[in-house]
């Protein structure tokens, strides 16, 4: 937080720096408001926050109830703006945005009951008589002046509420002024922040012309915007700080930034468009088939449709409307697995409800073997994944949960840790140190080298092959993925060290398994059962099965029991091999045959086989076995990130009758 020093000017002050350019500072009070009012040649739109601007929320704060993130506080008049009466900084954060003016607009704009006109007065006029410009971070600025302008829009613009005075108006434009020139020598070196910051500028300088400076921040912000979106993403066109939700909250940025354009004339260059371009492509791999996302590093898993469907009314593009609306319009993409190499993200799927399954219905997983990212919201997660079928997550990335680092437990850190995702935890260590420095947990070590080895996709199989290699410990983790005819997975860890090591392999159901797991081990396999899903591993003895509790975070604030799937084994060199089988209606039975698989793990030279026999039983008496041969080279050093052998699979799928049914090869 910032010291409380920049205070607003006063009347005195306004006049004398003159907010407005000719003819405009000659005006009254009441001439400026009618001007405003009246004024046809500026055209732009409120860009809404849904559960910020709810109206169950708005109706509270007629009542001088404020309630953030799950946490309600009242006040006995004006807000207290310089206390936080929340543990979580985060709760004054967002008083201090302001989205609930825009749900305040909304509402009176809907309704035309007065209470929320003079709320939006009271509350605005409360601010600026008592804050101070640098009272929070500038990202806190920005939002908070684009929330003002899309509130002016349903109180000045849509409709004219009586209690907005010649005077309360000309305070609020002045207060405005100086918020938006505080923040033009204020701005966020880089990242989302800055980019956040940058649609404030422009966005003021496009509505308000009539300023002085509008003309200046106008330039400036543009070129600006055109440099942020250059260092921002990545050339797979994927946000640099490597969270999906900030992804989507940046590209939502970028839209109605390209929107607002358009709809004053103002061109945007090129290299922009197509920027915008990708990362909606991006957009379009990352929603799972139920219209949500995973919260991949820091971020909520929630729906942002809408924005396809907004870079489809600006640019087109038949598959952005398709997925947008859920396989209802358009057409459905040409491309069914996508790889995103820079970013390090792999997004596979069974198709798009476009041929014998709904589009809910279909499978989907999404694979991470890319960097930590920029800034400070990646999580500890390296060859994690998430997995989702049949209408649900099956296995998922348990969120972020919080920043708050307060109270017994550090849930920011639990959450953020190695042990929260879905991989492997060797020795109880983090892939990268993770330290308190002086008042929170900090990244304070190199993050794990990496290499994906292969990525490949074609009809029935879909293959990854990533590699990570830890600062942290002295082990090489490979993990090979096979999607095996748009059906099941299977997950194949190798780890290689010079000396013995504990390994955890996590899996993190999801909230509706909590209560529902349970063990089963047959003469070959072991398997866990779970709703619509079934793990399977070979029964190897030195393996040992538990279930443990977790949680899952879908939302900030909020978290749910769900277990974790812990497989443990010590060892230097050992493998998992973890068939991961969702399904709709009746649980099958699978039974697995690994045939060789010492010579996978340790390969002496010279070629190697490995053979896996997968056989699957369903209640309807129909039964195939997929035999999985794996084709090996020579092994590498163990310090190396080269992987251990050239990879090839190949997939034979036979009927209980012995006959072939499908041959793949990745």
């Amino acid at each position: 937080m910032r010291l409380a020093t920049s205070q607003h000017p006063s009347s005195e002050q306004m006049d004398s720096r003159h907010l407005f350019a000719e003819p405009f500072q000659r005006l009254t009070a009441d001439a400026l408001l009618n001007h405003f009012q009246t004024r046809t040649t500026i055209h732009y739109f409120p860009v809404l926050d849904a559960v910020e601007t709810a109206r169950p929320k708005i109706d509270d704060i007629l009542m001088n109830q404020f309630e953030f993130n799950g946490e309600r506080h009242i006040f006995s008049g004006s807000p207290l703006w310089l206390t936080n009466l929340s543990s979580d900084q985060e709760w004054l954060i967002l008083l201090h945005k302001f989205y609930y003016a825009v749900g305040l607009g909304m509402a009176y704009h809907e309704t035309n009951d007065p209470r929320y006109a003079k709320a939006w007065v009271d509350i605005t006029g409360s601010w600026i008589r008592t804050v101070p410009l640098d009272f929070l971070p500038s990202d806190v600025a920005g939002r908070r002046i684009q929330n003002w302008i899309f509130a002016h829009y349903y109180f000045v613009n849509t409709t004219r509420a009586s209690c907005v005075t010649p005077d309360f108006y000309r305070s609020f434009l002045s207060s405005l002024h100086h918020q938006v020139s505080y923040l033009r020598d204020h701005v966020t070196p880089a990242r989302n922040h800055r980019t956040l910051e940058l649609c404030a500028i422009f966005l003021a300088a496009v509505v308000f012309p009539e300023f002085t400076e509008a003309r200046e921040w106008l330039a400036w912000s543009r070129t600006e915007l055109v440099r942020n979106i250059q260092s921002d993403l990545q050339p797979d066109g994927v946000h640099c700080e490597q969270s999906t939700d900030y992804h989507h909250l940046v590209l939502k940025n970028y839209l109605w930034i390209t929107k607002l354009a358009r709809l004053n004339q103002i061109e945007m260059p090129e290299p922009f468009d197509q920027l915008v371009k990708k990362a909606l492509e991006f957009s379009l791999y990352a929603h799972r088939p139920d219209g949500l996302i995973p919260a991949l590093s820091d971020g909520d898993s929630r729906c942002f449709l809408d924005l396809l469907q907004q870079g489809y009314d600006l640019y087109g593009g038949e598959a952005l409307l398709y997925v947008a609306s859920r396989g209802a319009q358009g057409q459905p993409p040409t491309v069914r697995s996508k790889g995103f190499p820079h970013s390090g993200y792999y997004a596979l799927r069974s198709g798009w409800g476009d041929r014998d399954q709904t589009y809910q219905d279909e499978r989907y997983l999404i694979f991470d073997c890319g960097p930590l990212g920029a800034g400070n919201h990646g999580h500890l997660d390296l060859l994690s994944f998430e997995a989702y079928a049949y209408g649900t997550p099956l296995i998922m990335d348990p969120g972020r949960y919080t920043y708050d680092e307060s109270g017994p437990v550090n849930w920011r850190v639990r959450f953020r840790n190695t042990a929260a995702h879905n991989t492997v935890l060797v020795d109880g260590r983090n892939q990268t140190r993770y330290e308190w420095k002086k008042s929170r947990f900090k990244i304070s070590g190199p993050e794990p080298d990496r290499s994906m080895v292969a990525f490949v996709s074609k009809p029935g199989l879909d293959y990854l092959h990533g590699i990570a290699r830890s600062y942290e410990y002295p082990v090489i983790h490979e993990r090979k993925v096979l999607f095996i005819n748009g059906e099941y997975w299977v997950i194949f860890d190798l780890l290689r060290a010079d000396e013995s090591h504990r390994y955890d392999l996590h899996f993190h159901l999801a909230p509706p398994a909590q209560g529902e797991v349970s063990l089963s081990v047959s003469h070959d396999t072991l398997s866990v059962y779970s709703p619509k899903l079934v793990l399977a591993q070979p029964l190897v003895p030195t393996v040992r099965p538990s279930i443990e509790e977790g949680f899952v975070s879908t939302s900030y604030g909020t978290k749910e029991r769900a277990p974790i799937v812990r497989l443990t084994q010590d060892a230097s060199i050992t493998c998992f091999l973890t068939v991961v089988y969702p399904y709709k209606h009746e649980t099958p039975k699978i039974s697995i045959a690994a045939q060789q698989i010492p010579d996978l793990v340790r390969p002496v030279g010279g070629k190697h086989r490995a053979t896996v026999s997968i056989t699957i039983t369903h209640t309807n008496s129909d039964q195939y076995c997929d035999e999985l041969v794996f084709l090996e080279h020579q092994i590498h050093e163990n310090d190396s990130l080269v992987p251990s052998c050239t990879d090839h699979v190949c997939i034979t799928r036979t009927g209980r009758d012995g006959r072939p049914l499908f041959k793949h090869h990745a």
